[in-house]
């Protein structure tokens, strides 16, 4: 494809759909090219280079999650609706999180989402330094639980890119069982191990997310009764 028929947008689209499938290691101009039919030069013509398409595309996704209306839903319920969206949105992309561990990510999709968050703590009676420490507290809550998620693609990806006869999930595998040989030598983890699944180990339950959600907000809720 000519220079003169990409357009940014396409390119930061393509570029998120590769960063979904091959993660931050993946992304580079000569693969987003092969993705577009086009030279890799040519891309460079919308953009400067890979950290400026990797600002757009993490501001793109961000662009994805969904603003509550403050008027309509009380401050939790708002406050959890924006970091399950956000959770959502990390667990989607996870090169999101190797992206906020190596860039300054900003951008207008972010501002705008980081500015709403405030808003719903301010609006429910927290001072501004309270709503920056409240929304810093379930940002980091979230980022935290995603980076699991993260973890587990990259591992996969890893392993997949091996040179190795052996099939990527069976190599999980391999790596899993020497996790669990280890986890035997400690009574609370070994009795976790005979009650679940071995492919179940080192997983949270289902809803641990949101239990402790609820407890980083109880606590917000109880700062916010206390005040005088």
């Amino acid at each position: 494809m000519p220079r003169d028929a990409l357009t940014r947008d396409q390119i930061v689209r393509t570029a998120v759909d590769l960063l979904d499938a091959d993660g931050l290691e993946g992304l580079n101009m000569r693969a987003l090219g092969k993705r577009l039919d086009s030279a890799a030069t040519a891309v460079y013509w919308h953009v400067k280079n890979k950290d400026n398409l990797v600002l757009l595309a993490t501001d793109r996704v961000w662009s994805e999650l969904a603003l509550p209306d403050l008027e309509a839903v009380d401050w939790r319920g708002a406050a959890v609706a924006m970091a399950t969206d956000l959770y959502g949105m990390f667990t989607r992309h996870p090169w999101l999180v190797q992206a906020l561990a190596a860039h300054v990510v900003y951008g207008d999709g972010k501002a705008r989402h980081d500015d709403h968050f405030l808003a719903i703590f301010e609006t429910a009676g927290f001072t501004p330094d309270q709503a920056d420490r409240a929304t810093g507290a379930v940002f980091t809550y979230v980022l935290g639980n995603a980076a699991g998620a993260a973890a587990t693609a990259s591992l996969a990806r890893k392993l997949e890119r091996a040179d190795d006869s052996t099939t990527a999930e069976e190599q999980l595998q391999d790596v899993m069982s020497k996790a669990q040989e280890v986890a035997r030598h400690y009574p609370r983890l070994c009795a976790r191990l005979d009650s679940t699944a071995a492919t179940a180990y080192a997983s949270a339950p289902d809803d641990t997310f949101a239990f402790g959600l609820d407890a980083l907000l109880d606590g917000l809720g109880r700062r916010l009764a206390e005040r005088p």
